[in-house]
């Protein structure tokens, strides 16, 4: 039983799992809005939060932290220069997920992920 496991699983393996978020949250960072599927965006917001909120203190030790996490250097740099001053007030509830019409191809929930 997974009792207290939080995630999604999303179909893959743990590798191919950390890689696709690891790309979308670039991606987010990186056009502040992006069209994914629904369980994506939810487990997107998750690891998005955690990221610009350790942005907002904007230290050597908290951008190798966040240099770990994302390898793309000019993700880590629009974070710690634009986005972690930008929400450097606001207390969490960075992004905002709107519930977009199915796909054509197989009518998978989609989602827009937005930067408030």
């Amino acid at each position: 039983m997974r009792h207290e496991i939080g995630g999604r699983k999303l179909g893959r393996r743990t590798a191919h799992r950390e890689a696709l978020l690891q790309n979308l949250v670039a991606e987010l960072i990186d056009h502040e809005r992006i069209t994914t599927t629904e369980a994506k965006a939810k487990e997107l917001r998750r690891v998005a939060e955690r990221m610009i909120t350790t942005a907002k203190s904007p230290t050597l030790a908290h951008r190798r932290a966040a240099m770990s996490e994302l390898t793309n250097k000019d993700a880590v740099r629009k974070l710690f220069e634009e986005l972690g001053p930008r929400f450097a007030e606001r207390n969490g509830g960075y992004t905002r997920i709107v519930k977009l019409m199915p796909r054509q191809g197989d009518a998978a929930p989609m989602a827009l992920v937005e930067l408030v």
